[in-house]
């Protein structure tokens, strides 16, 4: 048995990641731990339960931190180090960074046999294999490069995701009355600020998306709603309502198993009547669109989004008649746009009557095709290793110095400006004062308080009582993103 200790800085929901691959670690017999820096020592816990390996499931941005918080716990375990192994979608694209100090596997891809594999090897006193597949191992200063493995064609034969591994641990998320799932992985399209294409780069002759069967579906939603509290659910997958059967059975099944509210995200082209009355009688509440932007260049072309204003538009009317509330995502500051295209973006929004419009500032990600569009062209200041873990503070990008501040105001007005357009001429001004410490904490504020209701009222509507206001405001408002 190997002993396995997963890192994880904090925590905003329920790590899909990390769940699973306790959960395949666990059903092959290992024992696997969980510590949270933002609530505790991970080093002091690292020396009580000494693992054999520890884990980081590691985004763009968050890098560095990873990297001196591994060195830390190495040094705290110096008589018996553990093998340190990082995964996740920063180490899949850029595996390189195996050549950093006190890394010493890297996992490209998909972890869950991968990652039991070489759990196995560790306890059976073989760490060194150079033919685990999906692993980069570094061994006195080499590094053994394995081929990636097909991708998991049959996600129902998973198990169940280890919920408890997070509820245990983390009181906010186990407290909370809304919980996240997933039902599929991948996604078919190829949008130009995504990791998609690179990821079917390593997995070139794979299919573009693999659902989880409907009954394995309700069964862990069943599994948490029995022993957790849970009020609404929440399906992260990038599109559920891809697939028409598959959506007809989950109708069919969802209300008479579960009988809970819950969020998905569609996509405009893909909305038709007929799956917006699915989603209607399977009991969806609140869905999230991918708007991006207003502009139809920079959707279609910039982008490579391929869908019409008047397809969004569209969409906004059926589900409005349906009486499921519209959420949206938009992407402010891409490189050519201007500040009238943000506008334009917001105007959008408020035609497709969207009830909470998040927006986020564009961060040019290294691996996609249009972070490398963004570098290669020199419309960014620095290098790929400046970008933050977090999308809506500032821009990297080069442009008018005034025209970038206000974007990055904007930023914060954005959900208010395309709820109630009657205040965007005042907007215009509020967006032209300069940055300085009062005025980015009250534009921050009032972003935070607006979306805290929205999500709380709209959103996600739970029932409200003081110990749970106490507790999410709590929560959400020590959350860095």
């Amino acid at each position: 048995m190997a002993r396995i200790l997963w890192v994880e800085k904090q925590i905003d929901y329920e790590p899909q990641g990390i769940m699973s691959m306790s959960a395949v670690l666990k059903a092959a017999g290992h024992d696997v731990a969980l510590t949270i820096a933002a609530q505790e020592d991970p080093m002091q816990f690292a020396k009580d339960y000494r693992p054999d390996l520890v884990g980081y499931s590691v985004m763009t941005g968050s890098q560095h931190y990873y990297f001196k918080l591994n060195r830390q716990i190495k040094a705290a375990l110096a008589e018996r180090p553990p093998f340190a192994m990082f995964g996740g979608p920063h180490p899949t694209f850029f595996p390189e960074l195996i050549y950093e100090e006190g890394v010493d596997g890297v996992c490209i891809g998909e972890g869950e046999g991968a990652i039991v594999d070489l759990a196995n090897a560790v306890a059976a006193g073989h760490q060194w294999q150079s033919n685990i597949f999906n692993w980069w191992f570094k061994r006195n200063g080499e590094v053994i490069k394995n081929p990636p493995r097909p991708l998991v064609r049959d996600l129902s034969a998973l198990p169940m995701p280890d919920h408890d591994l997070i509820y245990r641990k983390h009181a906010p998320t186990r407290n909370s009355p809304v919980k996240h799932f997933m039902a599929s992985r991948g996604c078919p399209y190829s949008c130009t600020y995504c990791f998609n294409h690179a990821w079917y780069k390593i997995y070139v002759h794979e299919k573009r998306g693999y659902q989880r069967t409907v009954d394995s579906v309700l069964a862990e939603v069943a599994w948490v709603k029995a022993h957790y509290p849970m009020e609404q659910v929440v399906f992260l997958d990038d599109l559920f309502i891809l697939h028409q059967d598959w959506l007809e059975e989950f109708a069919e099944k969802f209300p008479q198993a579960i009988n809970l509210p819950f969020f998905c995200n569609v996509r405009a082209n893909l909305v038709t009547p007929e799956k917006v009355a699915l989603l209607k009688k399977a009991g969806c509440n609140t869905v999230s669109m991918g708007i991006e932007t207003g502009n139809d260049r920079l959707r279609n072309e910039l982008l490579k989004r391929r869908m019409t204003r008047e397809s969004i538009i569209e969409t906004g009317r059926l589900l409005h008649e349906a009486n499921i509330i519209l959420t949206s995502t938009n992407i402010l500051a891409l490189p050519t746009a201007t500040l009238e295209n943000d506008l334009e973006t917001m105007r959008l929004n408020t035609q497709a009557k969207v009830k909470y419009a998040h927006a986020f500032l564009f961060q040019p990600y290294p691996a996609t095709e249009l972070g490398e569009f963004t570098h290669d062209n020199g419309y960014m200041t620095g290098s790929f290793e400046d970008i933050g873990a977090i999308a809506w503070d500032s821009s990297i990008l080069i442009r008018d110095e005034q025209e970038k501040r206000q974007m990055e105001h904007l930023q914060r007005w954005f959900a208010l400006g395309a709820e109630f357009p009657s205040l965007v001429p005042l907007i215009r001004q509020l967006i032209k004062l300069p940055h300085n410490r009062i005025v980015d904490r009250l534009y921050w504020w009032l972003h935070k308080l607006w979306k805290g209701w929205a999500i709380t009222q709209r959103i996600y509507p739970i029932k409200i009582t003081p110990q749970v206001i106490w507790h999410n405001a709590r929560h959400f408002f020590k959350m860095e993103t």
